[in-house]
């Protein structure tokens, strides 16, 4: 029998070793080893999915925007980021607050900041790129990386200087939407939540003009379906919902006094993006914290500071236009394309080989062919760095058993990167745990603990920070948060999509579906920096419904044509082998734990080129935005048809 070469063994050369991790990660059952929250059977485990943060008897108070059956110009689901930013986008096009309304789940504004309110939270980009409107506000953030608190301040702040805040409906569903072509409408069906905790039901049907469609990328939080959570007679909680009444303080400090956390032993389960910023702080209130690992996040330097009134009026808020040019100055350092100067030169900017999932110019076009050689391309590039965060971990953490479980063996980009300046130097603590799974995970939940390895912990308080349903899942814009949408001819785009792949037009509307958008990475420019990708696409949407209305008041039917659907569909597919180094990644959210990497026959052309158009624009945000202002300013919209309205 050959001898099993672990991927710690120095010997080992690192590509090689990343196959040796993937290939422990990779499970049959790849998103189903997971279960979303909100669809759970058990009551328990659907509860933690519930909102700790509504004030549900004030909401009930509230009086609602629309009427049963009245008729609105726009609808927009959800006020997150996306949502908020879409309807400002449209004001500054001259439309006003009382022609919009907005549909949110949740009991106020903020999205993924409304929800996620755990200790230590911070923007994991530069806040100066981040949040949004900043030029407009003049608001100057306190950190180079914002807290949860500051920004969620920020966008309640927003809703009120624009006067949405009494536009939206709060604790509310849009479940469909059916195009009425006599009245070039679409039908809406909403389901309300009122009452002490939003369980009484009520639906409401209202008419829209035009529909965006802004859920963002992380609705459902999900855990793992593992024997014996439920029964587990500890407390509980996901961290998308902190329970302060658990661990103590609030959500409303930065770095809250977890208190209730003395003398608990506490677990964690999950090591990604969120666990970094919180497990520093439950390790200074914990008697013993438990740390279990599946795969271990790569963790670079934040280096966070002080913004200095000074150096913002001089080197950063300098003008016109700076917060756009900061933003693709960003976007143009994470693609690879090298500009100049460096204006935010922070730890993204040294991740060369990122442009791997979000594209770029620095290669040009590559061939199905090419894609290979593209991919040693790609491995090459990324060595550097990628060795570097390897040997931080050895700098940092004391114990070398410790230190090598924690070292991450795949790619930069097959990963969320993290940035924190504590994560490591925790695992330093003798009270804090770390339970390495070797890429198993857990395997089950006693009464009072977590079993892994064949070993019981027991755990009094177990936080599960387990993530999202990845933002690739859910199929088309409408299906990931439970729309069914109808459109011309009484086709449902869940079938047109699921027969024709993914068909967009210039990744925001989609051909049968008049005057109905989305935001969405699919067949659209990215960068590491979402809230770009939401900046961009609201001011194309925007763009697009102002020049087709001609003026505010204008009623009108916008549609892409079936022929440029198709053409972009295929400019898409022709990039497509940019992004092959995706193949060579560890199981997660961004393969959708694997699935996402299985490949149709080489027969099957029709499942080949839905596979392709499942991509994103090549080039860059940068380049993607160049090209669709320069669509806008010829002013003719071509690839849509225009057509007055009633």
């Amino acid at each position: 029998m050959s001898e099993i070469i672990e991927s710690n063994d120095a010997a080992v050369p690192p590509e090689h070793k990343y196959f040796t991790e993937a290939a422990k990660r990779q499970r049959t059952e790849g998103t189903k080893q997971f279960e979303q929250l909100h669809f759970s059977d058990n009551n328990r485990l659907r509860s933690l999915a519930d909102d700790p943060w509504a004030d549900h008897a004030a909401l009930d108070k509230l009086p609602l925007p629309i009427d049963d059956g009245g008729r609105t110009k726009f609808l927009i689901t959800g006020a997150g980021m996306g949502g908020i930013v879409a309807a400002i986008k449209l004001m500054k096009k001259g439309f006003t607050a009382d022609q919009i309304i907005m549909v949110e789940t949740a009991g106020g504004v903020g999205g993924t900041w409304y929800w996620n309110r755990y200790p230590g939270l911070h923007c994991d980009v530069e806040a100066y790129c981040y949040m949004p409107f900043l030029e407009d506000t003049g608001y100057m953030p306190t950190q180079k990386y914002a807290s949860s608190v500051e920004i969620r301040t920020y966008l309640e702040g927003l809703v009120k200087r624009y006067s949405l805040e009494g536009r939206i409906l709060y604790r509310s569903q849009v479940t469909g939407l059916e195009w009425d072509d006599q009245r070039n409408v679409w039908k809406t069906f909403v389901t309300m939540r009122r009452g002490p905790d939003a369980k009484e039901e009520k639906q409401l049907t209202v008419h829209a003009d035009i529909v965006t469609l802004a859920n963002g990328l992380f609705p459902y939080p999900q855990i793992p379906i593992v024997p014996g959570l439920a029964d587990f007679q500890g407390q509980m909680f996901h961290t998308s919902r902190w329970n302060y009444e658990v661990t103590g303080g609030s959500c409303d400090v930065v770095f809250p006094a977890m208190d209730k956390l003395k003398g608990k032993r506490v677990g964690i389960i999950g090591t990604g993006a969120t666990a970094v910023q919180h497990v520093p702080e439950l390790a200074k209130y914990a008697k013993e914290l438990y740390v279990f690992q599946r795969t271990p996040s790569m963790v670079h330097a934040r280096n966070q500071r002080k913004t200095e009134p000074t150096e913002w009026r001089k080197n950063i808020a300098t003008g016109p236009g700076w917060q756009k040019d900061r933003l693709e100055n960003f976007a143009e350092n994470v693609a690879g394309n090298k500009p100049e100067k460096d204006l935010v030169n922070d730890g993204w900017s040294k991740l060369e080989a990122y442009c791997a999932i979000v594209g770029g110019n620095r290669f040009g076009h590559i061939a199905p062919e090419k894609a290979q050689e593209h991919i040693g391309t790609m491995i090459a590039l990324d060595s550097e760095q990628n060795k570097r965060a390897r040997d931080r971990i050895s700098q940092l953490v004391k114990d070398k058993k410790t230190a090598d479980d924690l070292t991450p063996w795949y790619p930069s980009w097959c990963k969320r990167p993290t940035f924190n300046d504590a994560y490591l130097q925790t695992f330093n603590s003798d009270h804090v745990h770390l339970v390495d799974t070797n890429g198993k995970g857990i395997e089950s939940f006693s009464a009072k603990g977590v079993v892994a390895n064949a070993q019981e912990y027991p755990i009094d308080i177990l936080v599960l920070s387990t993530g999202y349903r990845s933002p690739s899942a859910g199929g088309d814009p409408g299906s990931k948060t439970g729309i069914e949408i109808v459109g011309r001819n009484g086709r449902k785009i869940s079938d047109k999509w699921e027969e024709e792949g993914i068909c967009t037009f210039h990744g925001v509307c989609t051909h049968g579906y008049p005057n109905l958008f989305y935001q969405s990475a699919a067949q659209a420019g990215v960068t590491a920096n979402y809230m770009h990708v939401i900046d961009v696409q609201s001011e194309h949407i925007a763009g697009i419904i102002s020049q087709g209305l001609k003026k505010p008041s204008g009623k009108g039917v916008v549609e892409a044509t079936a022929t440029a659907e198709q053409d972009w569909g295929l400019l898409i597919a022709s990039g497509a082998a940019y992004f092959s180094a995706i193949a060579i990644c560890t199981p997660g959210y961004l393969t959708q734990e694997g699935e996402a990497l299985k490949m149709p026959a080489a027969d099957d052309m029709v499942g080949m080129m839905k596979k392709a158009k499942a991509a994103i624009w090549q080039r860059g945000i940068v380049d993607y935005t160049r090209m669709i202002e320069e669509w806008r300013d010829n002013g003719k919209l071509q690839g849509l048809e225009v057509s007055a309205g009633e």
